[in-house]
Order: structure tokens, then C-alpha cells, then sequence
């Protein structure tokens, strides 16, 4: 093997150590693919969508309208085959630039409808949705996100973000139809990528429209950009390896060399990179694209950015009228831009041993643990949302989940997805005894699924359950056994930027041979968790935490709750002799107790 393949060879190496392996990166897709069908109107976008989770990167979610549709036409909407209770929206492109677009109502707002009047804004021709009035609805509707216990502050571009930056959200419409403005890329000639498969795909799933318009147009605050978010996503999981770490090159390129410059931050963004990644990607033979050949790779990703910089010319993939660089310039960012640029380019790989995520190439001799990182990504969608949908979780588990990796992972989602429903369950306060006694039967199979999510949460959970039915027993012996696996092995959340002990360490190492699920059940740790109505928590814990449970992320206030519980279930239950020994087989443990109860729901 000549030198230069070798040195690809060991940078690829590298890379899968600091950005992912192929293993890691499919891991990480699944979790918020999962984390989508659980949502059902949420479709995760952005890096983390992608697979790669970088350094500074945040969360973007498209929050898809279920009360809208977008058609092409009058004619459009005509021809449709189902009309269900959405509104439909027609497109009006007569006088928007490429990759925007208004929306018109089809009939105008009448009084039956003062709840859209709201988000209108009418011209000679009818109604019109705004796009700046749409926003503003949903940061006043909603001020707290349903994805995050974070509250809005403020617009970004077309999303609403939260004080931290933690997450973006865009709330978009979508149409089913692929677009006239896009029909061209279906057929333009390339060579094998992307495949006709893929295409096909992409074809049928539409497109979204996203609330922005061109900055500057006379029209801007009515506009709404053409988004092709979906397409994109598959066009991005069609990457080799090779050609996702190339991407996640110029991604950390960008945000840690380029955006060193004050000048130059915010000039250039990761949607233009993407662009330009799709561009060489099909005019390239997929052949060049392995381990071998990834620092040519990229250096060749890097000239065309040169290139493209210096004519201030990239054309928008989908839709090429649309120049994602006019404009964008002027003479003093230009030429700074260039000369970083081609300095760079002079240097090689090396020019990242400036950056904060590659300056240790030399220096990295040892693996980064991905089962580490693995958990902290499922934790961190678990974290996200707890209005998980198990019927639809249930359903595409039992028909879409075809690799053991992605039954392993949905196991976890509906283990914390049955933690769920029994607190969105209303109380029945008129109901007799035997529909109470059926809700009490269905909700404590839902709570014993919900105990293999992780090591703590869900029998916490289930004692809190017991503790308000007035089963203190139960209560008293569920809660020591979950105190008993707070032990020195476990993981707890959240685990970015943790440090682990040696017992850690080993538990860890031999958890990696072990299936995901199975890993997350034994060493890891979530906070106990209960939405604000939540019929599971005793008042007496709801006097105590004024903030009704909605955010207690650490081990400390798990155990809190779990002592107050404990001292609380003392002084509600006669004297009590010392608790069972949950590692004694002779013994009657709080498990067995609960078999005879739980399972026979």
C-alpha cells in the first residue's frame, strides 16, 4: 500500500474513533427515527438527524401541521382522492423568487374560522398565510415546547429556539405531491448516485414549506421556503462512510477554523455545505469514495468550495435557479474567506490541527468508547419528549423493524413509552368499581413494561403507583430494591463529558457485548420523571417540589424523591419490620409481590 493510501487509511481510522463508525453513526439514526415514529408528527433534522453529533451542534425538529395541506393547484386539490378536515393551501409562485413560495387559502377566512384569522393576511386576491404571523402564534400558544420542559425566547430564521440554544423547532406544512419547480432533478443526467431507489423515495414523500422568506423581498413576511428536509435525509443515509466523514470535515471545518474569524461567522452556514456535498457526490464515480482515498476526498470537497466562494456561484441542489450565493458577499469577507481557504488547502489534512476535534491526531492511540456514546445519544431523545405514541411505536416495531439493532432500540422506546400512558390516564372520578379496577389492572401492566427502559425510573415509577393506590407495602419494599441498583456501576444522565471509574469501566466493557437494550436495563440510570398532571405522584411529593416534576435530571434528586417517598410510605403504613432483601432467593421479594398482582393483568 503506497504511503498516502496508508495515511488515509489510519486518518479514517481517526475519524471513526472521533466522529463515529459506521456502527455508532447507524445507532444514533435509529434512536431519533424511532424517536419520529413515536412522535408521529416530528421529523428529527440537522447533524443529529444525520447521524453525527459534533461539537456545539443543537437539535432541529420539524414540527409537520396536521390542520394544513399545501397543493400545487386548484386543480390539484380537485383531483385529490381523499379530502380529509385539513385546510388546503394552494401555491402561488407567480411572483416569488426559485425556492419560494405563497400560500393561499382556497376559500377566504369566513366567521366560522376566527381562529386562523390570527395567522392571515389578506391582498386583492384572497387570503394569504403569514409566515411571520404563524410563528408568533406558536410562540404564544405554546410557550413551553412539547419537546423539552425549555421555553421559547426568540426566532431563529424559520424556527423558534429556546433561551440555552439547545434545540431548534420549525413548525412547517407539507404537500405530498414533488413540486413542478423540482420535476428536473428527477431526470437531469448524473452518473450512479444517487440510485433510482433512492429517488424514487424522495419523490414520493413531497415536500415541506417552512416559515421564512427571502430576505429583503417586498413580500418577505408571506413567503414560505420550499424545504426539502426529507429529501435531503435520504439522500445523506444513501452515504457511504467515507463520504459522511467527508461531510463531517467540512462541517467541523467550518465551525472551528472558518468561524475562528468574527468576521466570517455566519457568512457561510452547514446547509450550503451539504449542498456542495451533493453536488460532488453526483458528479463523481462512488468508487472514490472509500477509506483509502478519504483525505484526496476531501481536499477535493475543499477546492470546489474554493471554487465556488471565488464565483460566488452555488447552485441549490434541487432547485438550480436558486444561487444560495448571490448576494451573499462582499469585497473584505470574500477575500478573508478565500485566503483561509487556500491556505488550508496548501496545508492538507494538517489544517485541523488547529481545530478543537481533530488537534489530537497524533496523540490519539486508544478506542472512544461507543457504547458510551450510544447511550447518551438514546438518552438524550428519551429525555426529548414524553408524548410517545406506543400504538404507533407497537405497530412499526411488529412490521418495519427488520435488523435485531433496531428491535433492540425500539424496546427501549416502548418500555419509556408504557411509562407514559398511565399518567396521561385521567382519573375517573364518576366511574364504578369495576371500571376503576380495569384501569388499575391496565395501568400497572403499563408501569411493569415501563421497568426495562433503565436500572431506576421505572420501579420508582411503579412505587409511586402503589404509594397512591395505598399499597405501601408494595411501595416500601419496590423502593428500596431501586435504591439498592444505585450502585458505583451504573451510568447515570447525563452522561456527556462524565468521567468514569474504574468499575464503570469494566461494567461497561463487558456490557459491550451484551444488546443494547439489555446494556441500557442493567447500568443505566434516568431521573425520575412525571409530566405536571401526572396522576402518579403522591401530593405529599407535590408539596414538596413546587415544579411539579418537570425537570429533575440528576441521581440526587431521584434518590431525594425515593428517601421522601420511603419516609412518607412510614408514617401512611403500620410499624414495618426491616424491609426484604432483594438479593435473598428465600426471601419474598418486592418482585415476587408484584408478580402475583401485575401479571395477572
Amino acid at each position: 500500500m503506497s504511503t498516502d493510501k496508508r495515511l488515509s487509511v489510519n486518518y479514517y481510522k481517526y475519524l471513526c474513533q472521533k466522529i463515529g463508525s459506521e456502527e455508532d453513526v447507524k445507532v444514533k439514526r435509529l434512536a431519533y427515527i424511532i424517536q419520529d415514529i413515536g412522535t408521529k408528527f416530528y421529523i428529527t433534522s440537522g447533524s443529529k438527524g444525520e447521524g453525527l453529533d459534533l461539537r456545539g451542534s443543537d437539535l432541529d425538529i420539524m414540527n409537520v401541521a396536521s390542520e394544513f395541506k399545501v397543493y400545487e393547484s386548484d386543480r390539484n386539490y380537485r383531483e385529490a382522492i381523499f379530502h380529509d378536515n385539513t385546510v388546503p393551501l394552494i401555491m402561488d409562485t407567480d411572483n416569488t423568487p426559485p425556492c419560494f413560495t405563497l400560500l393561499r387559502f382556497l376559500n377566504n377566512i369566513d366567521e366560522q374560522r376566527t381562529d386562523l384569522k390570527q395567522i392571515v393576511e389578506n391582498d386583492s386576491q384572497g387570503s394569504l398565510l403569514s409566515n411571520e404571523l404563524y410563528k408568533m402564534y406558536y410562540m404564544n400558544l405554546a410557550p413551553s415546547s412539547p419537546m423539552t420542559t425549555s421555553i421559547f425566547h426568540k426566532m431563529h430564521g424559520p424556527c423558534l429556539s429556546d433561551k440555552n440554544d439547545i434545540f431548534d423547532i420549525a413548525y412547517c406544512l407539507k404537500c405530498d405531491q414533488w413540486i413542478f419547480q423540482a420535476q428536473p432533478w428527477i431526470y437531469r443526467p448524473r452518473t450512479t448516485w444517487p440510485p433510482v431507489d433512492i429517488i424514487s423515495k424522495i419523490t414520493s414523500c413531497g415536500v415541506l414549506f417552512v416559515p421564512i422568506g427571502l430576505k429583503g423581498s417586498c413580500s418577505e413576511n408571506l413567503q414560505w421556503r420550499i424545504s426539502f428536509s426529507v429529501a435531503e435525509k435520504f439522500l445523506i443515509f444513501s452515504f457511504s462512510h467515507t463520504q459522511l466523514l467527508c461531510y463531517a470535515l467540512l462541517k467541523i471545518f467550518l465551525k472551528e477554523i472558518v468561524e475562528k474569524c468574527e468576521d466570517l461567522k455566519g457568512l457561510l452556514c452547514s446547509y450550503f455545505l451539504k449542498t456542495l456535498m451533493f453536488w460532488i457526490s453526483e458528479e463523481s464515480n462512488p468508487s472514490v469514495w472509500r477509506p483509502n482515498n478519504i483525505i484526496p476526498c476531501f481536499m477535493a470537497c475543499l477546492k470546489r468550495l474554493l471554487y465556488c466562494v471565488e464565483y460566488e456561484a452555488l447552485l441549490h441542489y434541487f432547485i438550480p435557479d436558486n444561487n444560495l450565493f448571490y448576494l451573499r458577499f462582499n469585497v473584505t469577507n470574500k477575500d478573508k474567506l478565500i485566503t483561509i481557504l487556500i491556505n488550508s488547502y496548501k496545508q492538507g489534512i494538517q489544517c485541523f490541527k488547529y481545530s478543537e476535534t481533530l488537534n489530537d491526531y497524533k496523540g490519539l492511540t486508544k478506542e472512544v468508547d461507543l457504547m458510551k456514546g450510544n447511550f447518551r445519544i438514546i438518552f438524550e431523545t428519551l429525555e426529548l419528549n414524553i408524548l410517545f405514541k406506543y400504538h404507533s411505536l407497537i405497530y412499526n416495531f411488529l412490521h418495519n423493524s427488520k435488523t435485531v439493532l433496531s428491535r433492540d432500540i425500539f424496546t427501549i422506546y416502548l418500555s419509556r413509552a408504557h411509562q407514559v400512558v398511565p399518567q396521561k390516564s385521567q382519573n375517573q372520578l364518576r366511574s364504578n368499581n369495576k371500571q376503576k379496577y380495569y384501569k388499575y389492572r391496565r395501568d400497572l401492566s403499563h408501569l411493569v413494561i415501563g421497568t426495562q427502559s433503565d436500572a431506576l425510573s421505572g420501579w420508582l415509577l411503579l412505587a409511586s403507583f402503589f404509594y397512591v393506590h395505598k399499597n405501601y407495602l408494595i411501595s416500601s419494599d419496590i423502593i428500596y430494591y431501586a435504591l439498592s441498583k444505585c450502585t458505583d456501576d451504573k451510568e447515570l444522565y447525563p452522561i456527556k463529558d462524565i468521567q468514569l471509574n474504574q468499575n464503570q469501566k469494566s461494567v461497561l466493557n463487558f456490557m459491550n457485548r451484551e444488546k443494547i437494550n439489555i446494556a441500557m436495563k442493567l447500568i443505566t440510570v434516568r431521573s425520575f420523571k412525571c409530566s405536571s398532571s401526572s396522576s402518579l405522584v403522591p401530593q405529599e411529593l407535590q408539596l414538596m417540589n413546587k415544579q411539579s416534576f418537570k425537570s429533575l435530571n440528576s441521581i440526587v434528586s431521584t434518590t431525594d424523591i425515593a428517601f421522601q417517598m420511603m419516609e412518607d410510605t412510614n408514617k401512611a403504613t403500620r410499624p414495618y419490620q426491616c424491609p426484604v432483601n432483594m438479593n435473598d432467593n428465600n426471601s419474598t421479594s418486592a418482585t415476587s409481590r408484584l408478580s402475583s398482582e401485575a401479571f395477572q393483568a
